[in-house]
């Protein structure tokens, strides 16, 4: 199935998948993929489907959601591999166009040093590049990238791309406890996100099974303090802890907005005092929340902060 959903996407809305690579071809096999290990990596860009194959599904799958009423906010290029490796993924997107939806795609950047690659990402509307290290012993470790790729080659073309990129760009970066989280390796990462300069930077967590059982989120405290590095040099950081919800509306239950808000923002006391002054809330339900195990207290640089518990 080439089309599918819309499925709710905090990043984007009503989102409607377009998967335009067969599984599992992908120039990754990283250790947390959802989808399982690439039994063999490949860099070079190739026809998968036709344009008008791909066009035809996704606009007949538009027609009936119209039909119906449904709201769609981005086609969105998020397959079963690495979406760049179509070599006409901008031919799709330029015959998509005529739908009048603007277009994701959700890209591990491995192949964006490549001319022919950047030019097609520039058709899209919002792109994301995954950044999960600048360290190559650790980016071996945790990608498995195809034995052409050079991280150090991949990074200066994510600078290129930034550069011409009309759009708007975010990256990612998955947190794998005691591989990608040392406060050096982090700081690193930092310092290319303030060069890169992306719209937003999301960090996420394993919430489906890996390819490799092994790999384990941090815990809270690890994710506060990188979420606090990263924040001191990008205005607009967000977690994807796999809580979906409306993060930033009131739903007029105070304990539903404060787990979905300490979901992807981690929250000051003073903060959190806030809020339960606005809904007339007692300091008791949020005790019984952290008795509970469902919110974490956790004390970085003399600040109390309150994230929402994903582990037992």
């Amino acid at each position: 199935m080439i089309v599918f959903g819309p499925v709710p996407s905090r990043r984007l809305g009503r989102s409607l998948g377009i998967n335009n690579i067969p599984p599992k071809h992908c120039s990754y096999s990283c250790l947390y993929c959802q989808v399982g290990p690439t039994q063999a990596t490949e860099m070079a860009p190739r026809t998968f489907y036709r344009p008008a194959q791909v066009f035809n599904e996704v606009s007949e799958q538009v027609a009936r959601l119209r039909k119906q009423g449904e709201k769609i906010d981005y086609l969105t290029f998020v397959p079963d591999g690495e979406p760049t490796l179509d070599a006409r993924l901008g031919e799709t997107i330029e015959l998509l166009r005529s739908l009048d939806i603007k277009i994701a795609v959700i890209s591990n950047g491995s192949l964006i040093w490549q001319d022919q690659v950047r030019s097609m990402l520039t058709k899209a509307d919002w792109v994301s590049l995954k950044v999960d290290t600048v360290d190559t012993d650790v980016w071996q470790l945790i990608n498995r990238p195809h034995q052409g790729l050079e991280l150090a080659t991949l990074l200066a073309g994510m600078l290129k791309f930034a550069e011409d990129f009309a759009g708007t760009l975010v990256t990612e970066t998955m947190l794998l406890e005691d591989i990608n989280t040392g406060e050096e390796g982090i700081a690193r990462l930092a310092d290319f996100l303030l060069e890169l300069a992306p719209t937003k930077a999301y960090i996420a967590i394993p919430t489906r099974p890996t390819a490799d059982r092994t790999v384990r989120a941090p815990d809270e405290a690890t994710i506060n303090r990188i979420y606090q590095t990263v924040s001191s040099v990008i205005s607009d950081v967000e977690l994807l802890t796999g809580y979906e919800g409306n993060a930033f509306s009131s739903s007029g239950d105070f304990v539903a907005d404060l787990l979905a808000i300490t979901a992807v923002h981690p929250l000051r006391k003073d903060a959190v005092m806030e809020l339960l002054a606005k809904t007339g809330t007692e300091w008791n339900v949020v005790q019984a929340l952290l008795d509970a195990g469902k919110l974490r207290e956790i004390i970085y640089r003399d600040a109390c902060f309150y994230l929402r518990a994903f582990r037992s």
